[in-house]
């Protein structure tokens, strides 16, 4: 009798130590949650963040699945593209070897819009590049999000990705 007594009394302890450790997660996991979407709108509200494609999705073709070294950065005072394009030119472009979606830019609109769901809608109007119209950015309180692309000359195109806050170089600290 006391052979099974033991095991039972150790089966109870664990399974109650077990689900105090779940616990404790749930409440890590929560905070973490917490945490990032607390950081993503401080990006969003510094204007200091850069949008990470992941893939490409052109009106025309199937999906493109892209590598980590293409992006969308937005300060302030200034918008730096370096995106690829799939899709159709209504005209001829003047560099064929240049996306026309690699650009800088300092003269642009800037809006943003709560979501009722969480989230924001970011729309960009670019004034200083002739092939870029607008840029429209969907972001997640959870950091995901997606990027539209609307052109004056060619189809518009579409990205999913990420939001990842841009480092300032000036505030960088010197380590030895």
């Amino acid at each position: 009798m006391k052979s099974i007594f033991i095991p039972i009394m150790l089966g109870i302890l664990l399974t109650g130590s077990i689900s105090g450790v779940s616990a404790q997660k749930k409440e890590t996991r929560a905070e973490k949650e917490a945490a990032k979407q607390a950081a993503v709108k401080s990006w969003l509200d510094a204007q200091q963040y850069v949008f990470v494609p992941q893939s490409a999705l052109p009106m025309s073709g199937r999906t493109v699945q892209l590598s980590g070294e293409y992006s969308f950065s937005v300060t302030k005072d200034s918008l730096e593209s370096y995106l690829p394009y799939y899709g159709r030119a209504y005209t001829a472009p003047m560099d064929v070897t240049k996306s026309p979606l690699t650009f800088k830019s300092k003269q642009f609109g800037y809006k943003v819009e709560e979501r009722k769901k969480g989230g924001w809608d970011i729309t960009i109007t670019v004034k200083d590049q002739r092939e870029i119209a607008t840029v429209f950015m969907t972001m997640g309180t959870d950091g995901y999000g997606s990027l539209q692309v609307t052109s004056n000359n060619r189809q518009p195109i579409n990205f999913n990705g990420y939001f990842i806050e841009k480092k300032d170089p000036k505030t960088k600290s010197k380590s030895k």
